[in-house]
C-alpha cells in the first residue's frame, strides 16, 4: 500500500449542482458526471470516474466514500458501481455538515477506528497522480505529530479571484497557518501571493476522532442515524468557516503539482483532448473554439474565436470562454424540465413533453432493474425498441422483445428487468406529472435472476 501500513479513508465531496456547466449539467446530473475526458483507451469518462480511477491506481486498497446529495446517488452507482461507499445528504447543507455526516457514517456504520486518517477532497479538480500520492505525507503528519488538522494548499499560478487563500507562517513545505483570507480582488490576491499564500483547494486531513468530536460539539445529534434524520434542521455552514479558520493546531502542506479547478467551461475546455465532442464541425477559420453536442443534430461553427458551444436537450450555450464563468445567475432564472438523468440501472432522456404528457427514452443496462413501483397520477405506455427483458405488472410477468407494447394504468405495480441492454420508449400521460409520483414496493427478483445468472443490479 502506498498510503502507509494503516488503512486510510478518503471522502470525496460530490454535492454541488454545477450550474456553471449548463446546459449539460443540472441538479441531478452535476458537472462531475459529464463524460468529457478521453482515456488512454479513447473512451470518455467523467470527473468522478477520473478521480476514482486515479486514487485506485495510486493505491487499490484505499477505502473511498462519496459524500453526496440524494439526487446524485443513482449517477454515482451508474458510473462507479455498487461497491463504492456512499454517505447520502438528505438535503444540501454545505461542506461541514456533509463532512460530519460522512465521518459519523464511517464511525457508526462502517465501524472505522477513530485513530484512522481521513482525507477529504473535492471530486472535481483536474490533477495528476502526484496529487493523490501526496496524501501519504498528509497521513504521516496526522499520525506522527500532535497536529489536529492538516490542509493542502495549492501553489497559485496567478492572482485568482475565485479561491480563498491560506497564509502560511513560512515557505516551508509544511507550515503553521497564520490566517485565512476570503476570495479577494486580483490586486489584493497578488499581495497575498507575495507573502507566500496558497490557494485553498478544499483538502483536509485529520483523525476520524477529530471530526466525530467536532460534529458533536457543533451539531445537535446523538449518532449517525439521529444526525441523518435531523439533517434538515442543521445549520448550513462550510468546513472552512466552522472548523479550519477556528482551529489553532493546524498545518498546511504546500503542493506545487498539477491542479486545476474545472468549474467553468473556460477552464474545462483547456483540459479536453478533443475540440469537438458529438456531432459538430469547426471550419479552418475557427480558433480556440469547442463544441460539446449531446443533440442528434449537427452544429457547424465558422469564423469563431475563443468560443464554447454546448448543446443538450435542456438548452444551448454560445459564449466567449472568458464570459462563461458568469453563467450562474442566468441559469438560475431558467425554468426547464430536466431532460436527462443517469440512474443506477441506466439512464433516461426526455424526447418531448407537454402539459399532460412526457415521452421518454429509457435505457437499462444488462442485468439491471428498476424498483417495483406504482404511480397515482399517470398512465404509461411502454414500447420496446431493442433488447430483451421481463416486465412484472401486479406480479404477472411479460416477456419483452422489440415491438412489444405494455400498457400500465394508474396504481398498477410494475418493474422491468433487462436481460440484455434494453431500450424502451415510455409515454407518460396525466396532469401534473412529477418524478415524486412514485410508491415503491419490495419484490423478490431471485426467480427471474436465476434464468440468466446472478449479476442483477437492483435500483437504489
Amino acid at each position: 500500500m502506498l498510503f502507509g501500513e494503516r488503512a486510510m479513508n478518503i471522502i470525496l465531496l460530490s454535492g454541488g449542482s454545477g450550474k456553471r456547466l449548463w446546459p449539460l449539467s443540472n441538479d441531478i446530473r452535476s458537472k462531475q458526471f459529464i463524460k468529457l475526458f478521453k482515456t488512454e483507451h479513447s473512451e470518455y469518462e467523467s470527473m468522478i470516474q477520473r478521480i476514482y480511477r486515479q486514487v485506485k491506481r495510486v493505491d487499490e486498497d484505499v477505502d473511498i466514500t462519496v459524500a453526496t446529495a440524494k439526487s446524485q446517488v443513482s449517477s454515482i452507482i451508474n458510473q462507479l458501481g455498487d461497491n463504492i461507499g456512499i454517505s447520502v445528504e438528505p438535503c444540501r447543507k454545505d461542506t461541514f455538515p456533509a463532512i460530519a455526516l460522512a465521518g459519523m457514517y464511517l464511525y457508526d456504520v462502517k465501524n472505522i477506528s477513530e485513530d484512522e486518517t481521513i482525507v477529504v477532497c473535492p471530486v472535481d479538480p483536474y490533477v495528476s497522480d502526484e496529487y493523490f500520492e501526496s496524501f501519504d505525507e498528509l497521513d504521516r503528519i496526522v499520525q506522527n505529530t500532535d497536529t489536529n488538522l492538516v490542509l493542502m494548499g495549492m501553489e497559485p499560478t496567478y492572482p485568482s479571484e475565485k479561491y480563498g487563500y491560506i497564509i502560511p507562517k513560512s515557505r516551508d513545505k509544511f507550515s503553521d497557518v497564520e490566517t485565512f483570507k476570503e476570495k479577494p480582488d486580483a490586486k489584493t490576491a497578488q499581495t497575498y501571493i507575495d507573502k507566500g499564500a496558497l490557494w485553498n483547494g478544499g483538502v483536509f486531513a485529520f483523525k476520524l476522532k477529530y471530526i466525530v468530536d467536532k460534529a458533536h460539539q457543533l451539531l445537535d445529534f446523538k449518532d449517525y442515524k439521529d444526525l441523518y434524520e435531523s439533517y434538515q434542521k442543521q445549520e448550513k455552514i462550510s468546513f472552512d468557516y466552522a472548523v479550519a479558520e477556528k482551529e489553532n493546531n493546524l498545518k498546511v502542506m504546500r503542493y506545487s503539482g498539477k491542479w486545476k479547478d474545472l468549474g467553468t467551461w473556460n477552464t474545462l475546455t483547456e483540459e479536453m483532448s478533443d475540440q469537438v465532442i458529438g456531432k459538430g464541425i469547426l471550419n479552418e477559420t475557427c480558433k480556440n473554439t469547442n463544441i460539446i453536442n449531446e443533440l442528434n443534430i449537427p452544429i457547424l461553427c465558422m469564423g469563431l474565436q475563443d468560443i464554447v458551444v454546448a448543446a443538450s436537450n435542456e438548452g444551448i450555450l454560445v459564449s466567449k470562454k472568458e464570459q462563461s464563468s458568469y453563467i450562474k445567475p442566468f441559469v438560475d432564472s431558467i425554468d426547464q424540465q430536466i431532460m436527462f438523468a443517469e440512474k443506477s440501472w441506466g439512464y433516461y432522456r426526455v424526447i418531448d413533453y407537454t402539459s399532460d404528457s412526457i415521452t421518454v427514452k429509457v435505457t437499462l443496462n444488462k442485468n439491471c432493474n428498476m424498483n417495483y413501483h406504482s404511480h397515482e397520477h399517470r398512465n404509461e405506455v411502454w414500447t420496446v425498441v431493442s433488447g430483451e427483458g421481463i416486465a412484472v405488472i401486479d406480479d404477472e410477468k411479460i416477456e419483452l422483445a422489440p415491438g412489444v407494447v405494455v400498457n400500465l394504468p394508474c396504481f398498477c405495480r410494475h418493474t422491468v428487468i433487462a436481460k440484455t441492454k434494453l431500450e424502451i420508449i415510455e409515454i407518460q400521460m396525466g396532469h401534473g406529472i412529477t418524478v415524486h409520483d412514485k410508491i415503491k414496493y419490495e419484490y423478490d427478483y431471485k426467480n427471474i435472476v436465476d434464468k440468466w445468472g446472478d449479476n442483477l443490479c437492483s435500483s437504489r
